[in-house]
């Protein structure tokens, strides 16, 4: 009798150890994500998954997490005068690209979190905004310069030396003017163009990813002005804006028009800065711009559904 209990018992436990199991499974992902107090966010970057990563404001910080479970812990320790802006994970490649706002720089990490390497691209006080990575180079905008960075890669992909680096002139359309200009960053799936957002003009470009040539997109009476991270979808392209939405644009084909079909809103929501997409949603990272004493503040990662 006594073994029968037994029995009984570890497989009553093993029922219960599956259930948990279907049910963390089968769990809705969590709405809301918790940073560090006072961590101060700007860039988002989905890696392998469902792992993101969100870069530090403060010091460089980059923190490594899960949008199932909503738990981080810091994949790069910042250090002293340090910032990390935007962000984008190279899956091909297994590099996570950083955009070093002021310092003038963008670095390159590797799967560990170790740095594979540092480039000096504009000089300090410039602002190395956001960066989008493509099978050919990574390219970075810089928001007081008409100018983007490129980064070439080898043919096995590999990084380039530093005396490499290309700056692209934007041409064209492009609009430069006082202030905050070239910010989020996106390209389409074959890297035949890129879209910039220009945050103070209100426009987008398609540009040229080898001369730098822009053609600004014509989206009718729509400004996307505070426009900062995008992220394209087929083609549609989210553009977040720090007035707390989200802009579903459809574009053409050749990406020379496109017409709003959504914006996407939610109460979480407290000036967003980047987005990721994951699944049936979007992540945008709360920035909380203007709010007093950053230092003592929650930050979040918010989920916006698209449907």
């Amino acid at each position: 009798m006594p073994n029968l209990k037994r029995a009984s018992l570890i497989a009553l436990i093993a029922l219960l150890l599956a259930v948990t199991q279907a049910f963390a499974a089968t769990a809705p992902f969590p709405d809301v994500i918790q940073l560090p107090t006072g961590y101060q966010p700007e860039g988002i970057a989905l890696g392998s998954g469902s792992t993101f990563y969100v870069g530090s404001l403060v010091d460089g910080t980059i923190v490594r997490g899960d949008l199932r479970t909503g738990q981080s812990s810091i994949f790069v320790s910042g250090q002293t005068g340090m910032l990390t802006v935007g962000l984008y994970y190279d899956q091909q490649n297994g590099r996570l690209f950083a955009a070093g706002g002021p310092t003038g720089l963008g670095r390159v990490f590797d799967a560990s979190g170790a740095l594979l390497q540092s480039y000096q691209l504009a000089a300090p006080g410039n602002f190395i905004n956001d960066v989008i990575v493509t099978r050919d180079a990574a390219y970075f905008t810089s928001s007081f310069e008409a100018v983007l960075y490129r980064l070439p890669f080898g043919p096995d992909g590999s990084l380039p030396d530093p005396s490499a680096v290309q700056a692209l002139p934007l041409s064209g359309d492009w609009q430069q003017v006082a202030g905050f200009n070239a910010n989020g960053i996106e390209a389409t799936h074959d890297g035949s163009y890129l879209i910039v957002v220009n945050s103070t003009v209100g426009k987008l470009y398609r540009v040229d990813p080898l001369s730098g040539a822009t053609l600004a997109i014509d989206l009718g009476s729509q400004s996307v002005s505070a426009g900062d991270g995008l992220r394209m979808r087929g083609s549609l392209l989210y553009v977040a804006r720090n007035i707390n939405e989200i802009l579903a644009i459809d574009l053409s084909p050749d990406l020379t028009s496109g017409t709003v079909v959504n914006t996407l809103t939610n109460p979480n929501l407290n000036v967003p800065t980047t987005i990721a997409a994951f699944g049936d949603a979007l992540y945008a990272v709360n920035a909380k711009f203007g709010a007093p004493a950053p230092e003592t503040l929650p930050f979040e990662v918010v989920k916006v559904a698209l449907n």
